[in-house]
């Protein structure tokens, strides 16, 4: 069951799944409010099946509900729609959750309960994000290592590493600044935007997502890659090393 979208073309269309009849009403009144399409739906099954009818460029997601977890519907959207802005909203605050939440594919976590104005305030960061254009700059080599902001591209050894926005955005930050110190609020403001409400847990999970996948991919069978480390500066930020480390460390 769901609540039709208004259906202005121009405005954009989010998805909202949300069980509970309270947070679901006040979410699409205030959506509809500000601009933008809402489609409200209850299940899990039928946000995946509303979302094969018509596109969507957000999704607010509940991970509590009563037919599946949302963390699936999650990973399922995210995969078939890579561009699509998921921010995941729930009762469930530890660390745990939050790292499970951002691994199945969310741009975003907010705690309930929570002020519209600052859900609106979080939509408006990451939309920023999503449509201002990149002017072109050369790729930045390092070691195996090569970050590409114009075509958003991480290679090693030529073969594309594949990472979450957020981690490239955070990756294209530190290999810009390489063998520079880079503070927490200085990837907070260009990665999350300076108008990020959250806890800054959220950097050193994507950060730990960042090298996870990193080493993954420089330890593939037949193949030497030269890395470069990301350092922990303990009390100020991260610094990306501008020397890699030997393939076989």
């Amino acid at each position: 069951m769901r609540t039709p979208a208004a259906p202005e073309r121009s405005r954009l269309r989010v998805l909202v799944v949300e069980d509970d009849d309270t947070i679901g009403r006040h979410l699409e009144t205030g959506l509809r409010g500000n601009d933008y399409a809402p489609t409200w739906c209850r299940t899990g099954a039928g946000a995946l099946a509303e979302a094969e009818q018509a596109p969507y460029e957000v999704l607010l997601l509940d991970l509590g509900l009563p037919d599946m977890d949302g963390l699936d519907v999650a990973r399922q959207l995210r995969a078939r729609l890579p561009d699509l802005l998921i921010v995941v909203l729930t009762a469930r605050t530890d660390d745990i959750d939050i790292i499970a939440g951002l691994d199945a594919g969310a741009d975003d976590y907010l705690v309930k309960p929570f002020s519209l104005t600052v859900l609106l305030a979080r939509l408006r960061a990451h939309l920023r994000r999503h449509v201002v254009a990149v002017p072109a700059r050369d790729p930045v080599r390092l070691g195996d290592l090569v970050v590409d902001v114009t075509a958003r591209r991480c290679a090693l050894l030529g073969v594309d590493v594949p990472l979450r926005a957020k981690e490239f955005d955070l990756l294209a930050v530190l290999a810009e600044r390489a063998g520079e110190a880079v503070s927490r609020e200085t990837l907070m403001a260009e990665v999350w935007d300076e108008n990020w409400f959250g806890s800054t847990k959220t950097l050193d999970v994507t950060l730990a997502g960042l090298r996870r996948r990193l080493t993954e991919a420089a330890q593939v069978e037949g193949r030497q890659a030269r890395l470069p480390r990301i350092t922990t500066l303990r009390g100020h930020g991260y610094r990306l090393e501008r020397q890699p480390e030997p393939p076989d460390r």
